[in-house]
C-alpha cells in the first residue's frame, strides 16, 4: 500500500503568460443614459483612437492619480510616456517611475490599470513600466514645476 509516487520535473526558459480576460463586445457594459444625458455627452459615445474623447478621459483620469511622496499627479510629474488607444477600446499606457527603487514600483501600475479601466468605453488596459528612457525632473510639466516651487 505504501507505494513511491515520483514527480515529473520539467525545466523551461520561460513561461508564456496567460491571455488577459476581456469583455467580449456582445457583453460589454450597459451604457447609463441619463448619466450621459446630464453630462451633455453624445449618444454613440466617445470614439477611440488617438486624439480623440476616450483617450482624453483616459488623461483625465490618470490625472487623478497621486505619486504619494510628491504632491503632483502622474501625468504632469511626466511619469506617463504614451497613452494609446486602439479603435477597440483598448488603452496601452507607456510609464515609467521616478526610480527603480520606487516604494510604489508593485502597486502604482496596478492602480494606473484600475484606473484606465473604470473610463467608460475601455474595454482593455495594459500598463507597460519602461526605465529607458529614465525619468528626470525636466519631463515635468510647468504646472508640476510650479507646484513645487521649481519655477
Amino acid at each position: 500500500m505504501n507505494e513511491e509516487r515520483k514527480i515529473e520535473v520539467k525545466e523551461v526558459d520561460a513561461v508564456a503568460p496567460p491571455p488577459r480576460a476581456r469583455v467580449p463586445d456582445e457583453v460589454a457594459r450597459k451604457r447609463d443614459y441619463l448619466a450621459g444625458f446630464l453630462a451633455g455627452e453624445k449618444e454613440g459615445g466617445a470614439e477611440a483612437g488617438p486624439g480623440s474623447d476616450l483617450q482624453a478621459s483616459v488623461v483625465e483620469v490618470l490625472k487623478s492619480v497621486y505619486d504619494p511622496e510628491i504632491p503632483v499627479d502622474i501625468y504632469e510629474l511626466g511619469l506617463i510616456y504614451d497613452v494609446d488607444i486602439s479603435e477597440d477600446g483598448d488603452a496601452t499606457i507607456t510609464m515609467t517611475l521616478t526610480t527603480p527603487h520606487c516604494p510604489v514600483a508593485e502597486s502604482l501600475p496596478n492602480e494606473v490599470e484600475l484606473r484606465v479601466l473604470s473610463v467608460p468605453g475601455i474595454r482593455d488596459a495594459v500598463v507597460n513600466l519602461v526605465w529607458d528612457p529614465p525619468w528626470d525632473p525636466s519631463k515635468m510639466s510647468d504646472e508640476a514645476r510650479l507646484e513645487l516651487g521649481m519655477l
